[in-house]
């Protein structure tokens, strides 16, 4: 049973305690006393019969169905393989909304804009999450004609929809989660980066600078960059790139927000360039979609993806393309059965029918197989594991496209051309799929043509991997030991169990080490631990900026989407070291990258007063002004006033961390990302 006296099910299946107090408090249906009307096992039944019925609009017989789904209930409870939190909510339920995250446009119109807000209150309520892109608003105090008034500007708007998602919960389960973008060159930028220097603002919204290239060539080269009215696409302005770099950065080390997307590589990856340009992601960053785009997402657990040997645990390629296989079809018949909250969603899916097929449990094989995540083993691993799931993934796409038809918008995609992914990954094997592998999944697209417009994509798992019993996404581990108080009062040490397993086995364990690495947060400063040792066992904040970056471009190369990852920094970094990782980031081709300074969001809101005497001014210069090279300028330091507090769970009260892109409760599941 549950170690909860409120408990509404036996723990079941290969879950553990914690996975079964998740499952009841969020995703396990009650009736109108509260209590749970079913178990864990048949929430995996119900989610399996339901996608495979999809099948059925393809000419497929009930017996087939029946086939179906216990293939996929087999991959769910053995958690090899575990959908985005709303389908397994929602599937079999009368709301039967299932992806995670969408895009909506934000028009240039007062009536478009509050169109959108109302859209985004009809997504939050059937469990997703929203991204926009503000860069289409006209600039703070441009006049407004057709009243001779004058625009607020887009961080105006963005308060609005900040407030129309705090009114809407989602479903009873989660709170709506947001992302804001705004392009770098867009008039109101500097606005924008400091909207959410005072932590108690905007709190529904992460947001990120779309970055451009030519934004980039500026900073490099030391010059200024061109503002661009989005009204008429006129230059306004000019600023300097190095002051608004740094300014990005300044608000990354203070709080970690903004992000940086990198908009021009996002669309050179643009499936169907012709349907229209990328503008923003989803809340974690880790989709980018076109206006009116959904995806639904999974993930494969790779701690599970192993087989034992004489010569220690290996990948089990065999279970992984099995595994693979099934997650696609599962993937594709959510699109088939999903009851999407508008019909230009409905429409839009349907043409390019977009699947997000990610991993968690990447710390969990590392650790297994004895690799460090700081190395160069680690980056060459994580490449041959994307770079397979990729292959197989489209395969099995190319087998969709056989037997239902390739997607809508085909013709014209970066796939409707010779030789796309033999270009594209010439040279670059990790080791697992070769040149020619490539060069005939070419040939087949060509002759059948492809189901789905992207395939993969590296999602948070922050509540799935839960469940799943895994490290979540392709994070290092964030804790070896976690410190419990249970119902008594007493502590309970929780020690993962892939560390336990090793330190038992080499005589190493003791409660009073546990309760050591507890306090420590991690072995790295733990005295009687090898080296060796502590370098197999890195937590998040012992792994380096370099090797996270250079992890998270191991998995991007092989990533149709982007990936959701956090570079965290311990509380000393500095804004040097951030602005390294994010010229890094820029130049192992990621898409985006989020950075989180450890404590740096563990204070009441500063005294915007004090700090505006203190900030330097950055001013917009007049087109007519030549630029000027290589301006030395820091934002000065500033100190946090008022007290000192840490950011706890609204649900169970534990400290929430930040991984994945977004804030988790390593305890009950809570997560700021949807």
């Amino acid at each position: 049973m549950s170690d909860s006296s409120s408990s509404c099910t036996e723990k079941a299946l290969k879950l553990s305690d914690n996975a079964v107090k998740v499952l009841e408090k969020r995703y396990l249906k009650r009736d109108k006393d509260g209590k749970c009307t079913e178990k864990p096992e048949d929430m995996f039944r119900r989610v399996a019969d339901t996608i495979a019925s999809g099948d059925l609009k393809f000419g497929k017989t009930e017996a087939d169905v029946k086939k179906l789904s216990d293939r996929f209930y087999d991959a769910i409870t053995n958690l090899y393989f575990m959908p985005n939190s709303p389908t397994l909510m929602n599937a079999g339920r009368e709301l039967g909304q299932l992806a995670a995250c969408f895009v909506l446009p934000v028009e240039d119109s007062l009536e478009g804009i509050f169109e959108t807000v109302k859209n985004t209150a009809l997504i939050h309520k059937s469990g997703g999450g929203t991204g926009f892109s503000f860069a289409r608003l006209r600039p703070k105090n441009s006049v407004v004609r057709s009243t001779m008034g004058v625009s607020s500007g887009p961080v105006s708007f963005m308060e609005v929809f900040n407030a129309a998602t705090e009114a809407v919960k989602q479903g009873g389960t989660r709170r709506g989660a947001n992302m804001g973008i705004l392009r770098v060159d867009h008039p109101d930028i500097l606005e924008f980066i400091n909207c959410k220097a005072d932590n108690n603002k905007l709190n529904n919204f992460n947001i990120s600078v779309a970055i451009t290239d030519k934004f980039m060539e500026a900073y490099l080269n030391g010059t200024d960059y061109d503002l661009v009215n989005p009204q008429n696409n006129e230059v306004v302005g000019r600023l300097n790139a190095k002051e608004v770099f740094d300014l990005i950065v300044d608000g990354a080390w203070r709080n970690g927000e903004p992000g940086i997307v990198f908009i021009d590589k996002m669309n050179a990856d643009n499936p169907t360039p012709l349907v229209g340009a990328i503008e923003s992601t989803n809340p974690c960053g880790e989709v980018p979609l076109l206006p009116y785009e959904a995806c639904n997402l999974g993930s494969i657990n790779l701690g599970l993806m192993m087989k034992e040997t004489s010569n220690g645990w290996e990948v089990d390629w065999d279970l992984l393309e099995k595994t693979t296989r099934t997650a696609m079809r599962f993937l594709d018949n959510v699109i088939a059965v999903n009851n999407y909250p508008l019909p230009q969603i409905s429409e839009m899916v349907q043409n390019n029918r977009k699947i997000g097929l990610g991993v968690m449990g990447w710390a969990d094989m590392l650790m297994k197989m004895r690799i460090s995540y700081n190395s160069e083993a680690g980056t060459k691993l994580a490449g041959q594991v994307m770079e397979f799931i990729d292959y197989i993934s489209k395969t099995e796409s190319i087998e969709l496209a056989k037997e239902r038809g390739s997607f809508n918008n085909f013709k014209g995609s970066i796939y409707d051309q010779d030789n796309y992914l033999y270009n594209k990954y010439k040279g670059k094997s990790a080791g697992k799929i070769s040149d020619e592998q490539w060069a005939q999944v070419d040939a087949d697209i060509k002759k059948y043509g492809l189901r789905n417009a992207t395939t993969t994509c590296i999602a948070p798992t922050g509540t799935i991997s839960m469940i799943a019993g895994a490290s979540g996404g392709v994070e290092p581990l964030f804790g070896l030991v976690f410190s419990r108080l249970i119902m008594d009062g007493t502590e309970m040490l929780e020690v993962n169990p892939i560390f336990k397993d090793y330190m038992v086995s080499h005589g190493l364990y003791s409660e009073e080490l546990m309760s050591q690495i507890a306090k420590e947060g991690t072995i790295a400063h733990v005295d009687g631990v090898s080296d060796e040792v502590k370098q197999i066992f890195a937590t998040a904040h012992d792994v380096s900026p370099y090797w996270h970056v250079k992890m998270q471009a191991a998995f991007q190369l092989h990533t149709d989407n982007a990936v959701s990852k956090t570079v965290n920094f311990v509380e000393s970094a500095t804004r040097e070291d951030i602005k390294e990782a994010y010229i890094l980031a820029y130049k192992n081709n990621l898409k985006g990258i989020t950075v989180y300074r450890n404590n740096s969001r563990q204070f009441q809101p500063m005294n915007l007063d004090d700090k505006k005497k203190d900030e330097k001014k950055i001013e917009i210069k007049p087109v007519e002004s030549k630029p000027e090279v290589d301006k030395k300028s820091e934002p000065e330091e500033y100190n946090p006033t008022g007290e000192v507090k840490k950011i706890t769970c609204p649900e169970c009260g534990n400290t929430i961390e930040m991984a994945e892109g977004c804030f988790i409760c390593l305890n009950c599941g809570y997560s700021g990302c949807s």
